[in-house]
């Protein structure tokens, strides 16, 4: 059972052992391979899905281009065949060209996933598990190679069945220009739907990913112009807070950190600064029952379990977080002992009608029995695990009060600044910190813009791979749509210059051959959408914001997935519609 550990504060105020009696504690078993991979175990199948329906369209592909190789070739097959070549010989002919095929594809295959595997690595989210250890191995090239080959000789044994195993062929061929068997053509057809609904499968995923990357924009995360916000960690060293007495230690952490938040504040460009236990979205996570006065708690239950964070006056300012009743700590309530605390707006609405109305009230954690705190200040919601994960019901106590249950060693100050981001104002911050005590280390240097955008990688990345998934089985679809009626064209080349010559418009002629491709595109997209809203149901948890069944996402997949179609049919028909009756003829 994995366990985590966080740095245990230091106490004041309180029998830390009379608290922890009253704790309630209940084993929590997970697999160890849940902490390693988390919440990103869906995502990754989800892009192997993407990556299969990718290879099942170049299946499709490859298998209609040898069928129409092979059909090309009937004639041939028909000669060897009159002069001894057995079925079999001519099949495993086939095989081998397939093999070969294969082969060659997995050679270039390897460069581009060299290639991929950089770009993977680039724009990977930094919280996706070992994302520095993807690497073409041994295993994973066999397999690779293994699969290229097996699709290879699986899908160029359809035209080896077709084609080599039924040599009934006259020699005389049939008449020049005449239509393919119904049975060819039904095969080429299937195909097709099966390349246009994998390619609509794949246009609505990344459609569904781009509404839930639209909907996470538009999330107010709790705090303002993040890019503007320098956040710089420090963990104060065992050896400077030591002492007997929790109260000491305390008074030690709290006079170093006090001194840092000065010399932070008067630094060039500084608007604000502020300090806090765990920031939003960050790894930190402390909770616990919370008692409301006045709220009846059954005999044997246990209060709600709320959030909790510890802030230093100005924290919700330089956070640009916004006060929705109230007022914020003050270091006069710090200095004096008053007991105090803010909560969340959430918080609040469970206390009262109005967020207002729970000014005043007061509440404690369960197991501390010295007092209660009174609520001064109502804040908006802070969306402290991720833009995912609905806000939590937070409580704020101040951070530095010397009478209070903690006193961090390990906090995060905020500092809002337009030089955010830049390197002359953390080499400023260091020497801050450093100026009041050097052996102070820091830590998680950065702005809440790489925190903003970092809850946002996961989505931004499957968005990503899915617009390339889909744009390949697009660019892969039209080909296929394209190669169908192009052969079919070249196969009725006589029956269009005869149509012709009776009197058949250009326009009727490219209608015809459009209709066609759109028929077969139509049935494909209706079989795409059935596929379509399963795999929806299977990418809720990626989702934010929209359902699995998202109306605009599956509207604009069709009218991309349909319009691709319609390109690739128009330009066959297009040509078929300007083939010269006369030339035709003289042909024949």
């Amino acid at each position: 059972m994995p366990v985590w550990v966080d740095t245990w504060p230091i106490w004041a105020g309180g029998s830390p052992k009379a608290a922890i009696a009253n704790w309630r504690i209940t084993p929590v078993i997970r697999p160890l391979k849940d902490d390693l991979v988390g919440g990103v175990a869906s995502t990754l199948w989800v892009l192997m899905g993407a990556i299969g329906a990718v290879l099942l369209i170049a299946c499709a592909n490859i298998a209609n281009l040898m069928l129409v190789r092979a059909d090309a070739r009937r004639q041939e097959f028909a000669v060897r065949a009159a002069l001894g070549a057995v079925p079999a010989r001519i099949a495993r002919e086939l095989l081998v060209e397939s093999l070969v095929v294969g082969a060659g594809g997995s050679v270039l295959g390897l460069g581009l996933a060299y290639v991929g595997l950089q770009l993977v690595g680039a724009i990977g989210p930094s919280n996706l598990p070992r994302l520095d250890e993807v690497a073409v191995y041994p295993p994973v090239l066999a397999f690779t190679i293994a699969i290229a080959i097996a699709s290879a000789l699986a899908f160029g044994a359809i035209p080896a069945l077709k084609h080599a195993l039924r040599v009934d062929t006259p020699l005389s061929g049939s008449p020049r220009g005449s239509s393919a068997s119904r049975e060819r053509s039904i095969t080429r057809s299937a195909l097709v739907v099966v390349q246009v609904a994998l390619a609509l499968v794949l246009c609505v995923s990344a459609a569904l990913m781009i509404r839930t990357f639209d909907a996470l924009r538009d999330v107010d995360p709790g705090f303002s112009d993040p890019a503007t916000i320098q956040t710089a960690g420090i963990s104060l060293p065992s050896t400077l807070v030591s002492g007997t007495e929790p109260a000491v230690r305390v008074a030690r952490v709290t006079a170093l950190q006090r001194q840092i938040l000065d010399r932070l504040a008067v630094l060039p460009g500084v608007a604000s600064v502020g300090l806090v236990n765990d920031l939003p979205m960050g790894d930190g996570e402390w909770n616990g029952p919370v008692v409301v006065e006045g709220q009846a708690i059954a005999a044997g239950e246990t209060p709600p379990s709320r959030r909790w964070n510890f802030v230093s006056p100005g924290y919700f300012e330089a956070m640009g977080t916004r006060m929705i009743a109230g007022r914020d700590v003050t270091w006069s309530d710090i200095e004096t002992g008053r007991r105090v605390a803010v909560i969340s707006e959430d918080f609040a609405r469970e206390m009262a009608t109005e967020p207002a109305d729970a000014l005043g009230r007061r509440l404690r954690l369960s197991f501390d029995r010295t007092g209660w705190d009174e609520v001064i200040g109502v804040v908006q919601r802070v969306h402290q695990d991720g833009l995912y994960e609905e806000p939590p019901s937070m409580v704020y106590w101040p951070v530095l009060a010397s009478n209070r249950l903690f006193g961090r060693t390990d906090v995060a100050f905020v500092i809002r600044s337009r030089r955010a981001g830049t390197v002359g104002l953390m080499t400023e911050i260091r020497q801050a910190v450093r100026s009041v005590n050097g052996t102070i280390p820091m830590t998680r240097e950065g702005t809440m813009r790489d925190v903003y955008a970092n809850s946002l990688a996961r989505t931004s990345f499957t968005l990503v791979m899915l617009a390339i998934a889909g744009g390949m089985a697009l660019l892969l679809g039209v080909v296929g749509i394209y190669g169908v009626i192009a052969y079919v064209v070249s196969q009725r080349t006589r029956e269009i210059g005869i149509r012709s010559a009776l009197g058949a418009k250009p326009r009727e002629l490219e209608k015809m051959f459009l209709r066609y491709g759109l028929t077969l595109s139509g049935i494909g997209a209706a079989v795409g959408l059935v596929a379509a809203l399963a795999l929806g149901r299977v990418m809720s948890s990626l989702l934010f914001g929209i359902g699995p069944m998202d109306l605009p996402a599956y509207v604009a997949a069709l009218g991309v997935t349909l319009a691709a179609a319609a390109i690739a049919s128009y330009v066959p028909a297009r040509r078929a519609a300007m083939i010269a009756p006369m030339e035709t003829m003289k042909a024949e």
